[in-house]
């Protein structure tokens, strides 16, 4: 396997020395090979498979591995010939030659040599994967198959030799297993070894019991595939229980032989020459630091921060790093060359270190897995300090002192050392320091309901921190802007940031955040109370392991990790917290589904601070454990931490007016005044104070910034709401305007053809506004019931209050179950005083179908005022004030009901609320004969 440091395995490539070839060579199939089966073209039809050969043979012998393949591709469709018709063929020519035997099209009885015909391949050097950072040597011999049709075969065939000196003589292979549920024709993988040769082999994979047989001087093994399909596993089963579909072979006789043989690669002696630039950084360290540990640290931020990360698979680099010189004069290297100039650094700094080979990804399958080095992936240093062991890998970054007792998540490891060594498990633990820490600080102490200005930070460390800092530092401010936003959108959702920044520390490897803005409310109306969820532990763990059938019943549960991460949420409260109360834990100290969970909450001097501790060590939760485990989640989900706001606070109305009144809205002003410095030329930015206006019941001034925000860029959503604005200020001239010239910009949308139609019906023209209405043609249920409601309205204005009446029944007979419509009916007749019996069938009907029926509630409130049962009338608005607090229409109703039953004080309240909310609202209901 190559030391990729995490790249994907090239199964069938590895190291060789120089002799091997950078071109093709065209030779026949050598001797050892067992021809596969003749395929039969005339027996092909559209059910037969497209992949009609896939036959691998491998031969291990003196130390190389020639690895043969024989595929046959049925062009099927214009797409596979597409895709198959230029052939690739990729080759390291440092580890071995490519051989090209065949290249055929079957068609019928005919076959067509390409090769007979002198095409050849091309070759192409491929480095496309240094965006990856690596440098393969890899080369790619290519043809495009002259002549090649739908309804054709296409046979290729080729060989791969390799030969490692890194391997000191041994052999080692890794061949991929196919399975079901592809089809193929013929599929075999045929293995091949000298007999003097001693090699271990295993086939991985489900119901397989190859046995090896004698072939002349060779044994032979050969597997039939496809495979059995692999057992289905739940998706959080440890890796190990994940069979590789593989047929691997190796002549270590142990993990111990494996270590020797790989010892030697990692000598550091001499490798720093006196007086050479690295003895200089050597003479640096060792000035500045007396401590073991602190040479440690420095040395390995030297090789972190100053080389930079790129992998070589050139000149048999797969598994040979290059010098220590090399990689400080180059300033970049692999794993290989990183961990050798770590271990020449500690070395020279008299610091106890060994190599230890790594699987990245799959560490948890190497005890599985035949003792070869292809079982890694990776290469890192292992120090001993003070009797510590450190783990320290010169490809990661940004690691400090404090970072150095941390664990990768490696599973297992193999130590290399002249005498050997077996594999090391390798137990992890959660981070020292946090990965990520997040603070966020709201004041909300303008009102629970009001918006909320904040201040964010976000620190990172380690690789995502210094990634951070390189993408901050080549983006410009839209970038960097869109950069912040992306990565704090989880934590803020939709607020307004105005201020941001990045900074970088690296003396401490942190990144942090920080930005500021205002947001929306996070208080929601839940059960009638106003609640703030402030668990940033509990409610984003999920645990709910499938281990429902019987195979599945004895598997341990994988968990993520090793990670630490913080958070915090500080809140100023309004009026000092009073009344303010918290429901769930407050104190959390334990494990939860492998993750640790440490929670500190306080209150007082008006701020209210939550901070949880996440740690996570990756430990597996054994088959008895999940039970209790998915019990423990469960019931910790079941009290979620929040804040609740007390029972008799103020409406958001009466937040409004006491915001006002006190002067505490300047510094939300200010925070959209500086939105609007930033971004002058921005309809949004109008459009985002137009709004936050709107909500303080500041209309002229909302006005004023929805006139930019059209003179910037004009849409029928704006013309609309400038339209409600103009109504609100009593200026139904401009209103008409705004409406007429958003029927200008589009004259077939329904929303704007309604929204006339009500504006004419409200205003004496009835009968051109019904003539628009029966215009229109909706193309959606909510659409076609919106305009039902709009017609019946627009006929109840023009007097015709039963044929208003017809239309709600015609529509509520279309669609018997829809509680929009079956509201509107009650509302019809509640507000034009008729039938007033069944519009309390409709209305109770109706709030047993919605789930938010305070509307409707409104409603049958209305109908039980027309029928004079004041108290049953007040306690739906009441009960539709509880579900929608600060409801105009609700508090004006309410406020009629309460002066008719001689609650002047309440009814002045009620009115003076309806009224700043919704100005006109007076003049509505006087149509419907109703006064205060």
């Amino acid at each position: 396997m190559r030391y990729r440091c995490a790249s994907a395995l090239a199964l069938l490539l590895a190291s060789a020395p120089a002799w091997a070839g950078d071109k093709p060579l065209y030779q026949p199939a050598p001797g050892w090979v067992k021809p596969a089966p003749p395929i039969d073209t005339g027996k092909l039809d559209g059910e037969s498979p497209v992949v009609m050969l896939f036959d691998q043979q491998q031969r291990l012998h003196d130390g190389q591995s020639w690895a043969y393949t024989d595929s046959a591709t049925r062009i099927a469709s214009a797409q596979t010939l597409n895709q198959a018709g230029t052939v690739q063929l990729p080759w390291q020519p440092d580890g071995g030659d490519l051989i090209i035997h065949r290249v055929e099209i079957l068609r019928g009885n005919e076959r067509i040599d390409a090769l007979a015909k002198g095409e050849r391949f091309t070759v192409l050097r491929r480095e496309e994967q240094l965006e990856q950072l690596q440098l393969t040597g890899v080369l790619t011999a290519t043809m495009t198959v002259e002549g090649l049709r739908v309804g054709d075969v296409l046979r290729v065939t080729f060989s791969n030799t390799n030969k490692d000196s890194a391997l000191a003589g041994n052999v080692q292979t890794v061949m991929p297993l196919v399975s079901e549920p592809l089809r193929v024709g013929f599929a075999r993988a045929r293995l091949l070894w000298d007999g003097a040769t001693p090699v271990k082999w295993n086939a991985h994979g489900k119901g397989m019991s190859p046995m090896p047989m004698r072939a002349g001087a060779y044994q032979e093994l050969e597997v039939t595939v496809p495979l059995a399909k692999a057992e289905e596993l739940p998706g959080d089963a440890p890796a190990r229980f994940r069979r590789l579909e593989i047929l691997e072979a190796t002549s270590f006789a142990d993990w111990q032989a494996v270590s020797r043989t790989m010892e030697p690669l990692y000598r550091t002696a001499g490798l720093i020459a006196p007086g050479s630039p690295l003895a200089a950084e050597v003479a640096k360290i060792k000035a500045a630091h007396a401590a073991p540990i602190d040479r440690t640290a420095a040395a390995l931020r030297l090789v972190q921060d100053e080389v930079r990360y790129l992998f070589n698979g050139m000149a048999g680099g797969n598994y040979h790093p290059q010098s220590p010189a090399d990689t400080w004069q180059r300033r970049y290297g692999d794993c290989k060359a990183k961990t050798l100039l770590l271990l020449a650094l500690l070395h020279a700094l008299d610091v106890e270190a060994e190599p230890v080979l790594a699987s990245i990804g799959m560490g948890d399958l190497v005890a599985e897995r035949l003792p070869s080095a292809a079982a890694f992936n990776h290469v890192i240093v292992r120090a001993t300090v003070n009797g510590r062991t450190l783990w320290l890998d010169g490809t990661d970054s940004g690691v400090r002192r404090e970072d150095l007792g941390d664990t990768p998540p490696f599973r297992n490891v193999l130590p290399l050392r002249s005498a050997g060594a077996g594999l090391m498990p390798l137990p992890t633990v959660a981070p020292a320091r946090p990965q990520g820490r997040s603070m966020l600080e709201i004041d909300q102490s303008a009102g629970f309901t009001l918006p909320t200005p904040f201040k964010a930070t976000l620190e990172v460390r380690g690789a995502m921190g210094q990634e951070l800092n390189l993408a901050a530092s080549q983006a410009d401010r839209q970038q960097k802007d869109e950069l912040v936003g992306g990565i704090l959108s989880r934590l803020l959702g939709g607020a307004l940031i105005v201020d941001r920044s990045i900074r970088w520390d690296a003396a401490s490897g942190i990144a942090t955040i920080e930005a500021s803005g205002i947001a929306d409310s996070a208080w929601e109306l839940e059960e009638q109370k106003l609640r703030l969820g402030l668990d940033r532990a509990i409610g984003q763990l999920s645990f709910e392991p499938d281990r429902s059938r019987t195979a599945w019943q004895q598997l341990p549960v994988a968990t993520n990790g090793p990670s630490h991460t913080e958070a915090t949420t500080r809140v100023h409260l309004p009026d000092g917290g009073k009344g303010v109360t918290l429901e769930g834990d407050r104190e959390l100290a334990g494990r939860y589904a492998g993750l640790t969970v440490q929670r500190q909450v306080t209150q007082e001097g008006g701020w209210l601070v939550a901070r949880d501790v996440l740690l996570a060590d990756g430990a597996e939760i054994a088959p008895g454990e999940i039970a209790a485990q998915r019990a423990r989640v469960a019931q910790a989900k079941n009290r979620l931490l929040v804040a609740v706001a007390p029972e008799q606070r103020p409406a958001h109305w009466e937040e409004v007016m006491a915001a006002r009144r006190d002067k505490r809205l300047g510094a939300l002003e200010a925070v959209y005044a500086k939105d609007l410095a930033a971004n002058p030329k921005s309809a949004e930015a109008f459009e985002r104070r137009a709004r936050f206006r709107t909500g303080l019941y500041d209309w002229r001034g909302a006005l004023a910034d929805v006139d930019q925000a059209i003179a910037l860029g004009a849409t029928i959503d704006r013309y609309l709401w400038r339209a409600e604005l103009h109504q609100q200020v009593n200026d139904d001239a401009k209103a008409l305007a705004d409406l007429r010239a958003a029927e200008t910009l589009e004259p077939a949308s329904i929303p704007v053809q309604l929204a006339i139609a009500q504006f004419e019906a409200e205003h004496g023209q009835a009968t051109a506004a019904l003539a628009r209405i029966d215009r229109q043609s909706p193309t959606g249920g909510e659409q076609r019931s919106n305009l039902q409601l709009v017609r019946s309205n627009v006929l109840a204005e023009g007097g015709r209050v039963d044929d208003a009446l017809a239309s709600l029944d015609t529509a509520v007979k279309t669609s018997p179950g829809q509680a929009t419509l079956l509201n509107g009916r009650c509302w019809l007749k509640g507000t034009r005083n008729v039938a007033l019996d069944t519009a309390l069938r409709d209305c109770t009907k109706a709030i047993e179908l919605a789930e938010s029926p305070s509307s409707i509630l409104d409603s049958r409130g209305m109908v039980y005022f027309r029928m004079n049962r004041l108290d049953d009338a007040l306690a739906d608005f009441d009960a539709a004030l509880e579900m929608a607090p600060g409801m105009p229409a609700s508090l004006f109703m309410r406020g009629v009901v309460r002066k008719a039953k001689g609650d002047a004080a309440g009814s002045a309240a009620d009115f003076a609320a309806a009224t700043l909310q919704s100005p006109r609202i007076a003049e509505e209901y006087a149509r419907y004969g109703i006064k205060p």
